[in-house]
């Protein structure tokens, strides 16, 4: 398999280049803030299979435009598009092959799943509250991950809950219909996600914690593997498993 990673300098582009390499897959560099690689996706000419990206946000018109141009499927890793990005994504879908996760990890989509089942059982007779903690250096609160947790929630729920992000004031009584996201962000975390659900007496907690970024490189180059000939679609960690689970 030949592999476009696209921010190639970068922590979680690292691991994606070493789990490459470990393969024994070949690789094409990219970064455009002056780390290793072709400094632009467009001044790639070689053939390639997929792309993977673990860059920024900003980067997203580009790679969808250059993946419609070379018709290569592309695997997005990046967290924090917008809600107009989505769109976008959600539009080049119709003519590109676009894999699309909140989070690479296997065990975070098993955690999905355990947590929709859950909310279905427990229905309205417990809160629920997410936590994640992170490293320093994230950006973006709450992760794409609490998001997805908590849109996989809202999915179980026979009523849509409202989200929260944090609690601060005078009178912060909890609302029966909502779910609490609180961000914690210190030292070298990878990620710790933990699903509360609080009822009268009793508490049950669903929880992952990532120990390495090479679990989401890992989870990355596995759906590069999936992406590879795919026809145009959105697809995501859920196809992934289904195919899995064959």
């Amino acid at each position: 398999m030949r592999v476009i990673v696209n921010g190639a300098s970068g922590r979680m582009g690292g691991a994606v280049i070493a789990g490459l390499e470990a393969a024994g897959d070949t690789y094409i560099a990219v970064d455009a803030f002056g780390g290793k690689g072709l400094k632009s996706i467009f001044e790639c000419r070689e053939p390639a299979d997929v792309v993977i990206d673990f860059s920024s946000p900003d980067a997203l018109s580009g790679l969808l435009q250059f993946s419609k141009e070379r018709n290569i499927p592309i695997v997005l890793a990046t967290t924090g598009y917008s809600e107009e990005q989505l769109k976008e994504i959600e539009a080049a879908a119709e003519n590109t092959a676009i894999f699309k996760s909140a989070n690479m990890s296997l065990g975070i989509n098993v955690l999905k799943r355990l947590v929709q089942a859950a909310a279905k059982m427990l229905g309205n007779g417990f809160d629920c509250e997410i936590i994640e903690t992170h490293h320093n250096k994230k950006k973006d609160a709450p992760s794409g991950t609490a998001l997805l947790l908590y849109d996989a929630l809202n999915e179980a729920y026979e009523s849509p809950r409202s989200l929260v992000t944090g609690r601060q004031g005078a009178d912060c009584t909890r609302q029966k219909k909502e779910i609490g996201i609180h961000a914690l962000r210190g030292g070298t975390v990878p990620g710790i996600h933990e699903v509360g659900f609080y009822g009268t007496n009793e508490v049950i907690t669903l929880s992952h914690s990532a120990q390495s970024r090479e679990i989401f490189a890992q989870g990355a180059i596995r759906a590069a593997m999936f992406m590879k000939g795919k026809a145009p679609g959105l697809y995501d960690m859920e196809d992934l498993l289904a195919e899995l689970q064959r």
